[in-house]
């Protein structure tokens, strides 16, 4: 059994003042293997102390130092692939595929901002003013399980470009795959305090960090929740805050659209990471006129989609990061099932010959957009058909949510298609792919958070404008 006992602070691995063992579970095989001592408060304010320090000499660092940082960064976690995908595959389940595209992700993103960087003028000339891009200062970061390595290097590469200096708390539930990602780090040599590294709670750890009157910004992706407890906690000392919660991302399918190719990525959309992230389309739009067309092509595609051992190459749906995951999507299903929704696909329960935290990949049908399972997040492979009249009651079904993180467009006419997308309370509209752009901007609409994350929106999340006259 692996036990992991150190977190990173002011550039060393330090035991934690915390003493609570945290357990670590296969969910593939709901084993325990392994446990995680949790950092507390006092590791927190240490933490804040380190980065505070480090911050006036990071923050004078020029454009070029920073980014030979963020080269060496991409490099050491790259290097570290193949360790980091073992820890994905055992601790979180993703399937094969899923991991090796987490762990290019996450290094990839270390060297998508430095290529940002080389191209950003921190001043430039507006009137008579000289207008300079700030870095706010020490940066608290909260990260979540379902892409651990993903976001710790997302948000530190941000970071690291603005001149920023941070304190990172990821999920309990990842250390395996944090402790791969923070060795890696301190490989790259960055000097001490510039980066912290503290696993633990978020009602602890998290609530400090958010708390702390010398952190100047707060990045956080997880629930809605959450989400709004940390811009309250915020607002005492006027935090600048980014959010990425959650979503409910609608997936319109046009009439025009050939179910041939709309149905797998309609599929595809609603499965990703397993039903594990706040991007799939849970929500499948279908023309009611098309609606019985549409749920046999479903019924016959999910039969091919297979849920069990991540190791697998042919398994596209993992299992659920712990118990209370599966118990809680269980909980949606049957919910869908009280509320009157129609099980064409999947239904309660694991699939055949698996042990672990599986769920069987669920599609109801004769959905209405106001039952439960199509207005709040599962967080599962559980999707809902909804069936509109016309394009007009489509878009309104789309938008009559509470959040707007990403959509999905299916037709084969762009022009028709592009139009929709005009009229989505989304953060980022898919049309016809399933593609990411990692320069692009990225966040969401309404209780989908605030402000953007990635290239040079992501960046400026972590500089402050001052004008300078004379």
């Amino acid at each position: 059994m692996k036990v992991i006992d150190k977190i990173y602070i002011d550039g060393a691995f330090v035991t934690p003042h915390g003493d609570e063992m945290f357990d670590l579970f296969n969910p593939a095989t709901a084993e325990r293997i392994g446990q995680v001592r949790l950092a507390d408060a006092e590791d927190a304010r240490r933490a804040v102390a380190a980065a505070k320090r480090a911050f006036p000499a990071f923050a004078r660092t020029t454009k070029a130092e920073r980014i030979a940082m963020l080269r060496r960064m991409h490099d050491a976690v790259a290097a570290r692939g193949d360790e980091l995908f073992e820890a994905i595959v055992e601790e979180y389940g993703a399937p094969v595929s899923r991991g090796r595209w987490m762990v290019a992700h996450a290094a990839s993103q270390l060297l998508d901002m430095a290529k940002v960087l080389e191209g950003y003028e921190f001043t430039q000339r507006i009137g008579i003013a000289e207008v300079v891009m700030q870095p706010l200062g020490v940066a608290g970061m909260v990260t979540p399980w379902n892409s651990d390595a993903g976001f710790i290097c997302g948000k530190l590469a941000a970071a690291i470009a603005a001149g920023c200096t941070a304190v990172i708390k990821p999920s309990e539930m990842s250390a395996m795959q944090t402790r791969v990602v923070t060795e890696a780090l301190h490989e790259a040599g960055l000097p001490a305090g510039v980066f912290n590294i503290v696993t633990g709670r978020g009602d602890t750890v998290g609530a400090e960090i958010v708390a702390h009157p010398d952190v100047a910004k707060i990045s956080f992706t997880g629930s809605t929740a959450v989400g709004k407890s940390i811009l309250r906690g915020g607002a005492e000392t006027l935090k600048r805050v980014t959010l990425e919660l959650g979503g409910k991302s609608p997936v319109l399918v046009l009439d025009d659209a050939d179910f041939a190719t709309a149905v797998p990525l309609a599929l595809n959309a609603g499965f990703m990471n397993s039903g594990q992230a706040c991007i799939a389309g849970t929500r499948i739009l279908v023309p009611e006129s098309r609606l019985a067309e549409f749920e046999a092509r479903v019924a016959d595609e999910v039969t091919k989609i297979q849920a069990g051992d991540p190791r697998d190459p042919d398994t596209s749906i993992g299992p659920m990061v712990s118990a209370k995951q599966w118990e809680r999507v269980q909980s949606y299903i049957r919910i869908g099932i009280e509320e009157g929704a129609r099980v064409i696909a999947g239904g309660e329960g694991r699939p055949e010959g698996t042990t672990g935290w599986f769920v069987r990949p669920t599609v109801f049908s004769r959905v209405r957009n106001d039952m439960r399972i199509a207005r709040e997040e599962i967080f599962g492979p559980v999707l809902s058909i909804i069936a509109y009249r016309d394009e007009e009651e489509a878009v309104a079904i789309a938008n009559d949510t509470s959040y707007g993180l990403q959509a999905y467009v299916v037709s084969p006419d762009a022009q028709r298609a592009r139009a929709i997308a005009g009229r989505l309370d989304a953060g980022r509209v898919l049309i016809n792919t399933l593609s990411h752009e990692p320069l692009a901007p990225f966040g969401g609409f309404k209780q989908s958070g605030i402000g953007r994350e990635y290239g040079r929106f992501g960046l400026e999340a972590y500089l402050e404008p001052k004008s300078i006259l004379s």
